[in-house]
């Protein structure tokens, strides 16, 4: 159940072109984190120029204002997932969007089933109705 929160530069991409990326997120979350159909749950927030810093962690990485900052909030997936989801996701972004690699971070946050209500106050994943 990824709840997926896409974090842009606002005015560096028409609406097609983020409608794009959300939709490769998806995507390659159905094809390599075993997101349930249906199951799609994505922020998609665009931010001024200037309120994104995302400094290169002392790897060397060139960051522009095209940079996309995706977290994924999620449970139970292992390591080799994430691995390939990261693959997957800078290999499509790049392929289908032109993102550069350089401009990919994606975080994975971690939770459990009691930390989800999907309508009506009730933790569905506990109550059996999911």
């Amino acid at each position: 159940m990824p709840l997926v929160h896409i974090h842009l530069i606002e005015d560096r991409r028409d609406a097609a072109a983020v409608r794009r990326i959300a939709d490769v997120v998806q995507e390659v979350l159905r094809e390599h984190f075993a997101a349930p159909p249906r199951d799609r749950y994505q922020l998609i927030t665009e931010h001024k120029s200037g309120h994104i810093i995302a400094e290169d962690t002392g790897l060397g990485l060139d960051r522009t204002d095209d940079i996309v900052l995706i977290q994924i909030v999620q449970q139970g997936r292992t390591s080799e997932q994430k691995q390939a989801t990261y693959r997957a996701l800078a290999q499509r972004l790049h392929d289908e969007c032109g993102l550069n690699g350089n401009d990919l971070i994606v975080s994975v946050v971690e939770n459990t089933q009691a930390d989800w209500s999907f309508g009506n106050g009730v933790a569905q994943f506990l109550t059996g109705d999911l």
